[in-house]
């Protein structure tokens, strides 16, 4: 069947290798466990430019949708996110200032989907992330706490991203807009785990 717009709710698994970080992206079962494979993300590591490949399949031969930085290494870029033909599908940026105490990103779709806003649900969860990263030696051991965030605009729920407990990154993506793009929501998904730290 592949990725549709019908979709609403995904899982979204990290995948670490030596030179690439890789997601897979899955639809969500009745039974609430990963069903299909929609996507395979590849992102090359140590990039001057971040620049996100999305697949069909992990064999990569047919591309779905890319996001890729408009400037070079700048904590506060756009990200403009284009489907196989080129087609602009919208773009997402991460709010630097407000990002300090609270990752705030700001998410823009073509046509109705509009602009929506998306910060982490819990300030405290945000704040002990970011003591968790002072402290010596913990860029061995990653943070498990699960963290979430909530994407709404003029008031309404938009989408959401939840982290599941446990040291490999999972995400749950749940859309509530019916008009978002899911190939946008999806990229943003990845991008809350791959550019988080930027």
């Amino acid at each position: 069947m592949g990725l549709a717009q019908s979709q609403h709710r995904f899982h979204v698994r990290q995948k670490v290798t030596l030179m690439a970080n890789r997601y897979l992206v899955h639809t969500v079962g009745p039974d609430g466990e990963e069903a299909e494979l929609v996507a395979f993300a590849h992102q090359k590591r140590m990039a001057f430019k971040e620049h996100v490949t999305f697949y069909t399949d992990e064999s990569r031969s047919q591309v779905l949708f890319t996001f890729k930085a408009r400037q070079v290494l700048d904590v506060g870029a756009t990200y403009d996110v284009h489907g196989a033909s080129g087609t602009r599908l919208g773009s997402f940026r991460k709010d630097f200032a407000a990002s300090l105490l609270r990752s705030t990103w700001h998410l823009s779709g073509e046509g109705a989907a509009g602009e929506a806003m998306g910060q982490e649900r819990h300030q405290g969860v945000a704040l002990l992330r970011r003591l968790w990263e002072f402290l010596p030696f913990t860029e061995l051991i990653p943070f498990a706490v699960p963290y979430h965030f909530d994407f709404t605009a003029a008031g309404r729920s938009v989408m959401s991203v939840d982290k599941r407990f446990g040291l490999r990154d999972r995400y749950v993506l749940d859309i509530a807009d019916p008009e978002l793009d899911r190939r946008l929501a999806i990229a943003q998904a990845v991008a809350l785990d791959a550019l988080q730290s930027r």
